[in-house]
């Protein structure tokens, strides 16, 4: 009986000092980790592509995105300690799937292929950089996302849909920012 407390108590040290030494914290949901972010700026997403008007819909999408779930306050980027650049620099569309009709014309059968949907590809040059020394904290210089849009007969429904698969594009590429940028193992 005496051997018994001493091992119990031997077991109960090296337990303690285990649980206590492993490394893992628990933290607040919405902090970042690995890194100290006291306060970020997300200035208005910019684009040198040919595509435009679509800046400050995806600018939207990104603040939302960081505003709805991390406890880092938003501010100017002359009074933020981070700033987060986002360049679009490549807009491409290229078609996917195609209908086809044949109609007979003189005798001879002519098939017409039309594009029924396209896929929409964005590119981007992402940085989050600390404001007061300028120093790059991390960088993505190509990051892509894609979405899938129909296409019609009528413009404006095809410009809606497009702008749709964007948003799509916007909200998938600033979880992986907000991702990137938050959660820095």
């Amino acid at each position: 009986m005496n051997l018994k407390r001493p091992a119990f108590s031997l077991l109960l040290i090296l337990t303690l000092l285990f649980f206590s030494g492993c490394g893992y914290k628990f933290r607040a949901d919405g902090e970042p980790v690995g890194i100290e972010i006291k306060s970020i700026a997300i200035p208005m997403v910019e684009s040198t592509s040919s595509e435009k008007g679509f800046e400050a819909d995806f600018t939207a999408v990104l603040r939302n995105e960081f505003i709805s779930h991390a406890r880092v306050p938003l501010k100017d980027k002359d009074q933020a300690g981070m700033i987060l650049k986002v360049d679009i620099y490549k807009v491409t569309t290229q078609p996917l799937t195609y209908d086809t009709t044949q109609t007979v014309v003189s005798g001879r059968t002519v098939n017409h292929e039309t594009t029924s949907s396209r896929r929409l590809i964005l590119r981007l040059n992402i940085s989050l950089i600390e404001n007061s020394s300028g120093k790059t904290v991390w960088n993505d210089s190509s990051m892509t996302e894609e979405a899938r849009f129909a296409v019609t007969a009528d413009p404006l429904v095809n410009r809606k849909n497009q702008k749709d698969a964007l948003i799509k594009i916007a909200r998938l590429l600033s979880q992986r920012i907000y991702n990137r940028t938050m959660e820095r193992f």
